[in-house]
């Protein structure tokens, strides 16, 4: 009786493991969330930059763009879910990992937002007895900041789901970190577009081709029948 009730328990983890495996197998992310994500930040990116280079001023925050970003992205969502048949644990998982990403983004902003306000009144009291501006720039490191968190959710998704692109696209983005602490604010937003670009876009180009691929071949199944 012991050797069945061991047996049994065996093949009640074959079944749970063959079931996640399927579930597994039938969710095919479309890549939209990021390609959308990788091209809004990289372009925002590269248009700050220009405005240091160029020394012109938007009269906008170009960084505005990303919460335009929002509005298709939960459509998107929505719409994607509706469509999803199978709901896994790990397709669970990686929703809430995003959720509490976008959450810590929101909450830096605001952190950075409130540190600059108190910087900027305490180096003019500085400018004013001096005459000088302070060596130390807070502005130098804030992206690194930002990088940090990129590389997070990308590294943990690549990883979970075994997509290398991914998953060197959180180290790469790590390894920008590393750089642009080191390095002046232009170099900064390059570092930043390139991450965006090597995390989230080609990565989610890839993903799209891989998606079209596996609704053509069930299309074809379809058609043949069983």
């Amino acid at each position: 009786m012991e050797q069945e009730k061991k047996l049994s328990e065996k093949e009640s983890f074959e079944l749970i493991a063959m079931m996640i495996n399927k579930a597994k197998e039938s969710y095919h992310d479309t890549g939209f969330s990021a390609i959308m994500w990788g091209a809004v930040i990289a372009f925002c990116s590269l248009v700050r930059l220009s405005e240091l280079q160029f020394n012109y001023k938007l009269p906008f925050d170009i960084y505005l763009l990303t919460f335009a970003a929002l509005i298709p992205q939960v459509y998107l969502s929505i719409k994607e879910k509706k469509e999803r048949k199978v709901k896994s644990f790990d397709d669970v998982y990686m929703d809430y990992l995003w959720l509490a990403f976008g959450i810590c983004i929101v909450l830096l902003i605001v952190i950075v937002n409130n540190v600059f306000s108190d910087w900027g009144s305490w180096v003019d009291v500085y400018r004013n007895a001096t005459g000088k501006s302070p060596g130390f720039r807070f502005s130098e490191y804030v992206l690194p900041l930002f990088l940090m968190l990129y590389g997070m959710p990308t590294f943990v998704t690549g990883a979970a789901c075994k997509f290398k692109p991914m998953l060197w696209g959180g180290i790469f983005c790590w390894v920008s970190c590393i750089a642009a602490i080191y390095t002046p604010s232009k170099i900064d937003l390059l570092l930043t577009a390139a991450s965006a670009i090597f995390a989230w876009l080609l990565p989610g180009i890839i993903m799209e081709k891989d998606y079209r691929l596996y609704k053509t071949r069930q299309a074809k199944l379809n058609v043949q029948g069983p």
